[in-house]
């Protein structure tokens, strides 16, 4: 028992370096996840997503392409413009036109957090937006651009 007390050694100078590294890192990878919590809160962002995207005939007068968007963001999405391959929709000269019922949104259209909205186009057989001629077989490429900036893509066949 004397000879216990008499023994003064401690830890050897390695073996307290690694135990003050271990904690200094543990510490640092704490902090940076408190504060990378911290800054989602103040950092709301909008991410629509696009759930369906299809056409169908109307008829014999065209097809009508139906798009549904949710919005996966922490902020509300505004979206003010449609375009259909790249030609806004402000262009497309009444050869094609955005339905503004109760049923489907009309633009601008404000999508919350955690909600959708359906957008309804009516295509006319024959017709043309910009240099794209519009017939049974074509893919269209429509864009959904919001107020922040963002482009929303969905392709389209005509069938």
């Amino acid at each position: 028992m004397r000879r216990l007390l008499k023994d003064k050694r401690g830890i050897s100078p390695v073996i307290t370096t690694v135990i003050l590294v271990a904690v200094g890192i543990a510490l640092a990878v704490a902090i940076g996840l408190w504060m990378s919590g911290l800054v989602a809160t103040f950092t709301r962002f909008e991410k629509l997503e696009i759930t369906s995207a299809y056409a169908v005939s109307n008829d014999t007068s065209g097809w009508n392409a139906y798009i549904t968007v949710n919005n996966t963001g922490s902020a509300d999405a505004t979206i003010t413009t449609i375009m259909i391959n790249g030609i806004p929709n402000s262009d497309w000269g009444g050869n094609a036109t955005i339905a503004s019922d109760t049923t489907y949104s009309t633009l601008p259209c404000s999508v919350s957090v955690g909600s959708g909205a359906k957008f309804k186009i009516t295509l006319t057989k024959g017709k043309t937006i910009g240099s794209t001629t519009l017939t049974s077989g074509i893919t269209l490429n429509i864009v959904l651009h919001s107020a922040a900036g963002k482009d929303y893509p969905a392709s389209v066949t005509l069938p």
